[in-house]
């Protein structure tokens, strides 16, 4: 297949969406929660945490346009700056991915998907019980996206993960976590390492014929 642009926008519009949500290749699977200060909580899936850097530690998400329909999740992280980031597993993928669904703001996912919830050191949002890496974030940036999403940006205020999912370089396994990924909008995939390299230095670069 070979597509060229007038060809991409020609396309069915539900083949067009799976496809164009899937050429970007595997995503991480993220339960984003928030509480608002009426107390509501909130959390529902997401596929597009990115690193922005470690020092300070930041990370950032992309979310949709605000504009018609306010999504729960921004609203109560704009109203209390905090939220969680858990990553999803294989043993709840079927409840993660359900939260999507567009539910009434006094109903929590939460408690409509099963999903146990935990508060931990004090920190405002909920975090996912279940998951086996739980980040607390701080809201710091929204910038506009050219087409009307906005890049969320957060400082990493906390993280809970397993001890022995951490190697002496400081590097997660997520594979020992069971961690999932997403292809598209609703393709789940299970996380193998397959090898691990050093630091690329310039005169390390194997001689490859």
């Amino acid at each position: 297949m070979q597509l060229h642009k007038i060809q991409i926008e020609s396309l069915e519009r539900k083949y067009k969406l799976n496809l164009i949500n899937s050429i970007s290749g595997i995503k991480p699977a993220n339960l984003i929660g928030t509480k608002s200060l009426a107390g509501n909580e909130n959390v529902a899936i997401f596929s597009s945490v990115v690193h922005l850097g470690s020092s300070p530690a930041q990370l950032a998400f992309i979310m949709r346009p605000q504009s018609e329909f306010p999504r729960d999740t921004y609203s109560n992280i704009l109203e209390t700056e905090f939220y969680t980031i858990n990553h999803v597993s294989e043993s709840f993928i079927e409840k993660a991915h359900y939260t999507s669904a567009k539910l009434e703001r006094s109903e929590s996912e939460f408690d409509r998907m099963k999903l146990e919830k935990e508060f931990i050191g004090g920190f405002h949002a909920p975090f996912v019980k279940d998951s086996p890496v739980k980040i607390g974030m701080k809201h710091l940036e929204s910038i506009p996206l050219p087409n009307g999403c906005l890049f969320v940006i957060g400082s990493v205020e906390m993280l809970v993960l397993p001890d022995e999912a951490i190697n002496e370089l400081g590097q997660l396994d997520l594979q020992h976590s069971s961690g999932v990924g997403i292809s598209g909008l609703n393709s789940y995939y299970g996380l193998t390492r397959l090898n691990s390299f050093p630091y690329v230095r310039e005169e390390e670069i194997p001689n490859y014929k």
